[in-house]
């Protein structure tokens, strides 16, 4: 008979990816497992003793705490992270919103590198790719050593994931103060205080609100921000800031909006600089 030890997580041993990094990580995040309790092998009989198991041992069952997709069995898209993933929001752990918005930002991306159908660009860097990094450079690095390395890894994503959950929970915590000036704004929203407003505008269903800008204090000053066309083109605008403002700052770009206060607009023309908030409520008015 085989003795289960508790909140334990066993992985294969040897090169190690972002995927089983990753699902290690969230385990640990959302306290399934104990740091001390990863175990590195191929050992059948050494990973029948885990409670959970990450990207090996050829099974898919979130019932047993099974996380593999090497085997023919399985055809999906997942891989041991997005797995992990997928049962922390089956076990009631993260909610739907949660889970869709680190799909995006993180674990899709994790999945498709590992499962081999990312975009194939030698000059871009990606999160696997720096976790993999970790990794030592010697192919005859002793066991210890990459054991060593693979922790080191686990501690960088953990911390990742910890601040993704952090910027999460703050922009949940901004939702009522952003739905509150959607209701009373038009063309342009203006917030008294910084804040991660853009997810949280188009949670509240900002694809179908008016509003083409949004003020805001930046630092000292205040922003004039081009709000995009939905969450996942940021970098575009619904309408660009004038052609005339691009590239140009401080006695040029005053010199055109007949603004003092005016400091800068970047030749994007996505977003500007301005003294005062009053500085850039003329500049909106004026467009």
């Amino acid at each position: 008979m085989i003795l289960m030890m508790d909140r334990s997580v066993g992985t294969h041993d040897g090169r190690f990816h972002a995927d089983e990094v990753t699902a290690i990580a969230l385990l640990l995040l959302f306290g399934y497992v104990d740091r001390d309790k990863i175990i590195r092998t191929r050992d059948p009989l050494q990973l029948e003793k885990c409670e959970f198991i990450c990207d090996v041992g050829g099974e898919y069952d979130p019932k047993k705490k099974r996380f593999d997709h090497h085997q023919s069995t399985y055809q999906g898209a997942l891989s041991s992270a997005g797995m992990v993933w997928l049962y922390l929001k089956e076990q009631g752990k993260v909610s739907d919103e949660m889970y869709d918005h680190f799909q995006r930002v993180l674990i899709r991306s994790v999945d498709a590198q590992d499962q081999g159908y990312a975009p194939k660009e030698n000059w871009l860097a990606t999160f696997s790719s720096v976790v993999a990094n970790f990794m030592p450079a010697k192919y005859d690095t002793s066991k210890e050593t990459v054991n060593r390395a693979f922790l080191e890894a686990i501690d960088f994503v953990f911390g990742h994931l910890t601040r993704l959950c952090a910027q999460w929970n703050y922009v949940q915590e901004s939702r009522m103060k952003v739905k509150q000036v959607m209701a009373s704004s038009d063309q342009w929203m203006v917030f008294d205080v910084p804040m991660p407003w853009m997810e949280a505008f188009f949670a509240e269903g900002g694809e179908r609100h008016p509003a083409l800008y949004v003020i805001m204090p930046a630092g000292d000053h205040w922003k004039l921000r081009c709000i995009p066309p939905s969450l996942n083109e940021p970098m575009k605008m619904r309408r660009a800031l004038p052609e005339s403002w691009a590239g140009l700052s401080d006695r040029n770009l005053q010199s055109v909006t007949h603004i003092p206060g005016a400091i800068f607009c970047h030749k994007g023309r996505f977003i500007s600089i301005w003294a005062t908030k009053e500085d850039a409520i003329k500049a909106v008015e004026s467009l």
